[in-house]
Parts: structure tokens; C-alpha cells; sequence
């Protein structure tokens, strides 16, 4: 069972940045896509970045596209998310998953995440 475990939040005022990492347990990692998720405080969960086994295949949320960057590393097992430009509505809590490509369906147990706060 992999075991996903996110970390790199903060605090950060806006305009700021912040790299989110999320390492994975198990020997699936290269041979998954992997994607990002936040949850707002009385929002659901949300999509933000995707990155397929290849890591020229990324994938973005329209509200994050231009500001976040996703990317791999297969030999540590671990998914990376930088952020620039952060904004107050980009706080929440992350999460990482193991993904179907395109669809987003989650295929592993989540993490406990990071929070992410963006001050104005």
C-alpha cells in the first residue's frame, strides 16, 4: 500500500512562494500519473495540477495555470508543486494522489497534507 506523505506548506503573504513535496511509499510511483488536490475551508476538494508517467505530460486548473509548476522525481518518488504568485485564495490544505490521467479519479488513501496560508 503506498503511503503518501505532503509537506512544504506555510505561511506566506501574497505574491510569495511556496514548493509543495509529496513523497510516496511502494515501487508504483513511475508508473503512475500523480496529481495535486486542495480543499478550501467549506469548499470541496478541487483539482490543481496533474503530471503523467512522463513528465512532459502536466496538466493544470485554469485558477493555477501560468502561477504553479508540477513535476517529478521518479528516483526519490516524489511529486513536486511550486507555486509563485500566490493569492489568498489559494490557501487551503494540499494533497497529493496517485491519478487516473484526464479524469483526476484518485486511487490511493489520502495523505494527512499541508496547509497552505496566503495572507493579503
Amino acid at each position: 500500500q503506498v503511503q503518501l506523505v505532503e509537506s512544504g506548506g506555510g505561511l506566506v503573504q501574497t505574491g510569495g512562494s511556496l514548493r509543495l513535496s509529496c513523497a510516496a511509499s511502494g515501487r508504483a510511483f513511475e508508473n503512475s500519473a500523480w496529481g495535486w488536490f486542495r480543499e478550501a475551508p467549506g469548499k470541496e476538494r478541487e483539482f490543481v495540477a496533474g503530471i503523467g508517467r512522463s513528465a512532459s505530460n502536466t496538466y493544470y486548473a485554469d485558477s493555477v495555470k501560468g502561477r504553479f509548476t508540477v513535476s517529478r522525481d521518479n528516483a526519490k518518488s516524489t511529486v513536486y508543486l511550486q507555486m509563485n504568485s500566490l493569492k489568498p485564495d489559494d490557501t487551503a490544505v494540499y494533497y497529493c494522489n496517485a491519478v487516473m490521467l484526464l479524469t483526476w479519479r484518485t486511487l490511493r488513501s489520502w495523505g494527512q497534507g499541508t496547509q497552505v496560508t496566503v495572507s493579503s
